[in-house]
């Protein structure tokens, strides 16, 4: 769930929304903060403007509206304590100026063990549906060469990584393309979603240097090359959020197997936009019209009152760029999922309970602990839900935690 917000005098919301590719909640507002959240919402505020992106699951049926499943607006859960916080999440720096081929080789020499527990799990899910062995054959044997048509510097890295975790590069290739892990094993036995367990050993923040000075800051998995949360300090912050489309990311992803290239992998273009746009504007630009494997929402904020939207895109063109519009009263949006003027599914409305929570804040009281407080409330946080982070654009402030759901709480 992503949500970004605008407050007068410090800051605004915005939503949006985990990996399949990433659910979030993202609040922008007029100020310079943001919050985000793997697998699940984020939000944005400046000093203006803060912008949180919290990737989390949605909830079951209506038992998303029935308690214990749902509760009222959650108060006083920052700073992070408690059963909903699993921990804080590590830093670790990638130097740009190194060779793609080695930059990620210390997180992945730290990583290497959670990264093949991954893996393994994920080839013990793919042999569930398909006992013969065949589709990690295919996986390992196919895929493998398309990496070397993936863009630079992104082959390499992903080439490096296979060579410093000694995972196959066609394995390594597949599980980048998965999601935060909906429907993927679910464990009686914890009461969990097996896939973002595995996520949560593997979640990293990073900070991306050239000449030994930050670039951008992002939340990412260990092994991930591209970015779903992120932020250039001082300009912006963005995020991406999984849309649901028939001309979906599987047709892109066929498509370039076929050898159409016409567009890029959205992870890779939100990390291009992190390293190289210079401004919330040319950020917004790139985002809005660049042609796309697959359908997304991207949340972007930046340091100026009025600097906050979510962009509706479908794999060629913008189709909506909501923003913020104080004369309007429009001081925050949020997003979680499903194209904000359409009605979320029945079985996943999160947008509902997030916005009940926003409007009982009010813009006068949003800081980054009521914002936080909205992020732990059910079933905003739910069983899919991985991280939270909150970021500071003027303040250059980027805060990640592992969150956890205890019983009762919903699946997604």
């Amino acid at each position: 769930m992503c949500c970004c917000l605008s407050e007068a005098a410090r800051a605004r919301p915005h939503l949006s929304p985990p990996l399949p590719r990433p659910r979030e909640v993202e609040v922008q507002l007029p100020g310079s903060q943001s919050w985000s959240g793997g697998g699940g919402s984020s939000m944005k505020l400046q000093a203006g403007t803060w912008c949180l992106v919290l990737a989390a699951g949605t909830a079951l049926t209506l038992a998303q509206y029935v308690p214990p499943y749902t509760e009222d607006c959650r108060r006083g859960t920052y700073p992070p304590a408690g059963p909903t916080f699993k921990g804080i999440v590590p830093w670790y720096k990638i130097n740009l100026d190194s060779a793609p081929h080695i930059r990620w080789n210390q997180l992945i020499n730290d990583k290497k063990v959670e990264l093949i527990n991954l893996i393994r799990v994920i080839k013990d899910l793919a042999n569930d549906f398909f006992p013969s062995g065949k589709l990690i054959e295919l996986v390992d044997k196919g895929l493998a060469p398309l990496v070397d048509t993936l863009p630079f510097p992104f082959n390499e890295e992903l080439k490096g990584i296979a060579d410093a975790s000694g995972v196959p590069l066609g394995r390594l290739y597949h599980a980048r393309n998965m999601d935060f892990g909906l429907f993927l094993g679910w464990d009686f036995r914890n009461s969990s979603w097996r896939i973002p367990e595995y996520l949560k050993p593997l979640t990293v923040n990073l900070d991306f240097q050239k000449n030994n000075r930050t670039v951008f800051k992002s939340t990412n998995f260990a092994g991930y090359v591209g970015m779903l949360t992120g932020m250039r300090p001082g300009m912006f912050t963005l995020t991406m959020n999984e849309r649901f489309s028939i001309d979906g990311g599987y047709i892109g992803i066929i498509e370039w197997i076929l050898g159409k290239r016409d567009g890029i992998w959205m992870s890779f273009l939100t990390r291009s936009v992190l390293e190289n746009a210079t401004s919330y504007a040319q950020a917004k630009d790139q985002l809005a019209n660049t042609e796309m494997l697959a359908p997304a929402y991207f949340i972007l904020g930046g340091n100026q009152s009025s600097e906050g939207c979510i962009i509706t895109r479908s794999r060629t063109t913008s189709l909506d760029i909501w923003e913020l519009d104080l004369k309007q009263g429009i001081w925050y949006v949020l997003e979680t999922n499903y194209d904000h003027w359409k009605n979320p599914l029945f079985l996943d409305d999160r947008r509902t309970p997030a916005m009940k929570c926003m409007n009982q804040t009010t813009q006068a009281n949003i800081s980054i602990e009521t914002i936080y407080d909205v992020l732990t409330t059910k079933p905003v946080l739910n069983k899919l839900t991985t991280y939270t982070t909150l970021m500071e654009v003027s303040a250059g402030t980027f805060e990640s935690y592992l969150r956890d759901c205890p019983d009762p709480c919903m699946p997604w």
